[in-house]
């Protein structure tokens, strides 16, 4: 636990983020329970000009949004081969790291990776599962979905699951503002819209979705 100096001479204790983990899931952890969100935007760009340009979340440069900082370990880098099935990418974090691997790839289209090793720090709380980035080309631009597929442990689901959607879509966001920003077209106006797909709270770990995504991209 770090301490910080108080004016007038006292000593104010402030909780390292990990004992604020392991606080939450100690008072709100259950079983896993799937979820998926997926974020869509529209790009004034090519889909093979937007492939060059797909970003892990570990690849952004700058600053993430104060919500993601707030809740989330910080993204430091990524290391390895994005581009063929069975490729590993070691991502960095200042507490911790994950390990994805590549799954299945469509040059201009799409790739999608499971996360296979996670270690943050807030694994009794959420741990990333896999995702997905899909590219369409669509009226004179490209459409982006992106999807984040998790295991989340806190219960009530209604109290936590609005919170854990909020942080994917500003993850989201921030990915796709960073994409934008390596484009040399615009995004398009049209606000990128985030979807939920969600099990059932009695459904066991690793039980498939029962609601299917809104995204337009089929799998």
């Amino acid at each position: 636990m770090a301490s910080y100096p108080e004016t007038g001479g006292g000593k104010a204790t402030v909780e390292e983020p990990a004992e604020r983990y392991d606080l939450v899931r100690r008072l709100f952890a259950r079983g896993g329970v799937d979820e998926s969100v997926t974020t869509l935007a529209h790009f004034r760009a090519s889909p093979e000009s937007l492939w060059r340009r797909i970003l892990f979340y570990e690849d952004v440069p700058g600053r993430p949004p104060f919500l993601l900082r707030a809740f989330l370990p910080h993204p430091l880098r990524s290391e390895g081969d994005k581009t063929r099935v069975g490729g590993e990418v070691q991502c960095t974090y200042d507490r911790g790291d994950l390990m994805k691997r590549i799954t299945a790839v469509a040059p201009g289209q799409s790739v999608e990776f499971d996360v296979v090793n996670q270690r943050l720090g807030i694994e009794g709380c959420v741990r990333a599962s896999g995702g997905s980035c899909q590219i369409r080309g669509s009226g004179g631009g490209s459409d982006v979905a992106l999807t984040t597929n998790y295991v989340a442990y806190l219960r009530p689901r209604f109290l936590w699951r609005p919170l854990e959607r909020l942080l994917a879509g500003q993850l989201h966001r921030y990915i796709l503002d960073g994409m934008r920003k390596a484009s040399p077209h615009p995004i398009a106006a049209r606000r990128p819209a985030s979807t939920e797909r969600a099990l059932p709270e009695s459904a066991p770990p690793g039980a498939l979705a029962c609601k299917a995504s809104t995204s337009r991209f089929p799998r």
